[in-house]
């Protein structure tokens, strides 16, 4: 199956963050992360050609309990399918 954004919104991919420890090397459990904002890789943008983004970009969504992405399965794949509002920034390296 394939999924195509319409208008002004943006297909992503989660990107999952690695195991986050503290300095005296305690592993912080899933409930201690931030649920308020979530990373992700562009996977694919609507036809709207005002569009800042383009596929491979990184991006900071809102979580969807702040209003944000809605979540879709493809195959094995979880992605978020975000309007371009809930984008809050682009990761540049």
């Amino acid at each position: 199956m394939k999924i195509k954004p319409l208008g002004r919104r943006i297909l992503a991919k989660k990107i999952e963050e690695e195991q986050r420890k503290t300095s005296g090397g305690i592993v912080l459990p899933e409930s201690a992360k931030s649920d308020k904002v979530i990373r992700a890789k562009v996977v694919a943008v609507g036809a709207d050609e005002k569009l800042e983004l383009k596929k491979g970009d990184e991006i900071l969504v809102s979580a969807p309990s702040f209003g944000g992405p809605v979540e879709v399965e493809v195959g094995e794949d979880k992605l978020l399918l975000v309007l371009e509002k809930d984008v809050l920034a682009i990761i540049e390296s």
